[in-house]
């Protein structure tokens, strides 16, 4: 089991103040990663739930709605704490509406947050690992809809289609630096972003209806995904966007 230890080894996980970043940023921890969690918003419950778990963190209070922001957090992070070994893009947002009334402001909020702080974080990862020889792992939160359409989500999709291209790419360029990069694609999760969807009776039962599993998975299902990644057990796994749905993409 030492091949899935993380032991030694520090993650900086955003959006980790809640839902499937919290359940990520606890299951790093116990499997012995130092967790920076990152979020807007009070990390309290999430340091508590992984001192629970035997494990280690910090808080990291911080905005990523712009590049500079984000790459100022990260910069700061790694003179506070060394070397960061993985990084774990969570933080999003999503904006629902009809595409014939969809605003520019909801479409570049989502693109700027989802897409474009990811690459300019991972990008500063990059350079971090690359002035230290090399090696590491991102794992970046893509969606089902990096592989299907959705409705009435128009940025939140084109912004998860890119995060699985992304990844390919920034794959391709640093895989020979030992530098892995994958993406988790969750199913339809218990959080806060699918609130909507579970108080609509018909929504949520037409959902339901195509979940081979039968449920909603809880975000603790999408944490394992992300902790093996980051496992030396997944040292040769690069470039992939792996689905944690219940089955629904099999459907």
């Amino acid at each position: 089991m030492s091949r899935f230890s993380l032991n030694g080894t520090r993650a900086l996980v955003t959006g980790a103040n809640t839902g499937i970043g919290q359940a990520i940023a606890v299951d790093l921890a116990a499997a012995g990663a130092h967790v920076l969690a990152v979020g807007r918003s009070s990390m309290d419950d999430t340091l508590a739930q992984i001192a629970q778990a035997g494990g280690s963190a910090d808080a990291i209070k911080a905005d990523l709605s712009t590049v500079k922001a984000a790459q100022d957090m990260f910069a700061e992070a790694e003179a506070a704490h060394g070397p960061i070994e993985t990084l774990v893009n969570n933080a999003g947002i999503i904006r629902r509406a009809d595409s014939v009334e969809f605003s520019e402001e909801d479409w570049d909020a989502v693109m700027d947050i989802n897409l474009k702080v990811v690459f300019f974080l991972s990008q500063a990862f990059a350079k971090a690992r690359l002035a230290a020889g090399g090696g590491g792992s991102v794992i970046n939160i893509a969606s089902l809809l990096s592989f299907q359409g959705g409705i009435r989500v128009p940025s939140y999709t084109a912004s998860k289609s890119g995060v699985a291209g992304l990844t390919q790419t920034l794959s391709n360029e640093w895989s020979a630096q030992g530098i892995t990069v994958n993406a988790v694609a969750p199913g339809y999760v218990i959080s806060n972003n699918t609130t909507d969807l579970r108080n609509d009776p018909d929504r949520n039962q037409a959902i339901l209806d195509r979940i081979p599993m039968g449920r909603w998975a809880d975000p603790a299902d999408i944490a394992g995904a992300v902790t093996y990644l980051a496992s030396p057990a997944a040292r040769y796994v690069t470039g992939i966007t792996l689905p944690v749905d219940g089955g629904w993409l099999g459907r």
